[in-house]
């Protein structure tokens, strides 16, 4: 449901945050669904504003039942540092938006009903976001720590399958408090949308690790200098296999051994790429030498 612009981002709201606001107005406590609303609207906006300061192009926010997503130029993801800090800037607004509300109560204006929630509310859309696990704030930054150590691709893989994890946990969790009349469907419905997310995330690894290898050409060119990464394979290892360790920021050298461990030559990852993109991830990386 598209709700409108503002600083020129389209903002839309998903069905089961809708659904989540239905459920407030049933229980009688709408003032809390809306201060909900806000409190995520804030924290999406601040990626945002992040995002544009940074020079990524932003098209529209989304708004879920455990926080949203921004719309942005793919190549967010492509950059650690970049993906890092825009991440982080939704908890901090949320932190930010805390201390604002305890200054207000320390100076008399408060509202002893929506007052407390409004605390709580930023504090665990705040620590919520934090945890490492995707589509979360907090699993951009463990994938932009964990992609320079192991790829793109398996970092994507294994911040998902933690979400996937803490899904079942947190829709468990909440049958759980609702049968023991502990807490509401919301628990559960946050759970189940995780789990959703997560998966759509694992299922967009492979397009986001094609995205890194094309553009790596174009990160040497805008660096100037790499630092270099130096691998050694057999001249028979297909190409799907020679680029599985490649990580972001790093321009990679191997080194080529035939079976009788004599010594064929180096290819640069500009040519495994190239030759990835022609002839696909079964051609042997000797080949390109031939």
């Amino acid at each position: 449901m598209r709700l409108g612009k503002i600083l020129g981002v389209e903002i839309f709201v998903n069905p089961f945050f809708l659904g989540l606001i239905a459920l407030y107005f049933v229980a009688g406590v709408l003032g809390k669904g809306l201060i909900a609303f806000f409190v995520v609207l804030w924290h999406e906006m601040a990626h945002a504003v992040a995002a544009r300061r940074l020079g990524v192009l932003v098209s529209e926010v989304e708004l879920l039942p455990f926080g949203g997503v921004v719309r942005m130029g793919s190549d967010l993801a492509l950059d650690p540092h970049k993906e890092t800090c825009v991440a982080l800037a939704g908890p901090f607004s949320n932190i930010v938006l805390f201390g604002l509300g305890l200054a207000l109560k320390n100076n008399g204006i408060w509202d002893d009903q929506l007052g407390p929630y409004f605390l709580q509310c930023n504090l665990i859309v705040a620590l919520f976001n934090l945890l490492p696990v995707l589509p979360l704030d907090g699993g951009r930054v463990y994938r932009a720590f964990l992609a320079g150590r192991t790829g793109y691709k398996k970092a994507t893989y294994r911040a998902a399958t933690w979400a996937q994890v803490w899904a079942i946990g947190i829709v468990l969790l909440g049958a759980i408090g609702l049968a023991y009349r502990y807490c509401g469907l919301d628990v559960m419905v946050v759970g189940l949308f995780l789990f959703y997310a997560a998966s759509r995330e694992k299922s967009m690894a492979p397009y986001l690790f094609i995205r890194h290898l094309a553009q790596k050409k174009e990160e040497l060119v805008k660096a100037g200098v790499l630092p270099a990464e130096q691998l050694v394979a057999f001249d028979n290892i297909p190409l799907g296999e020679i680029i599985r360790p490649f990580v972001p920021q790093k321009f990679h050298l191997v080194f080529l051994l035939d079976r009788q461990w004599k010594y064929k030559g180096v290819v640069t990852e500009a040519e495994i790429v190239d030759a990835l993109l022609t002839h696909g991830v079964d051609m042997p990386v000797g080949e390109i030498k031939s």
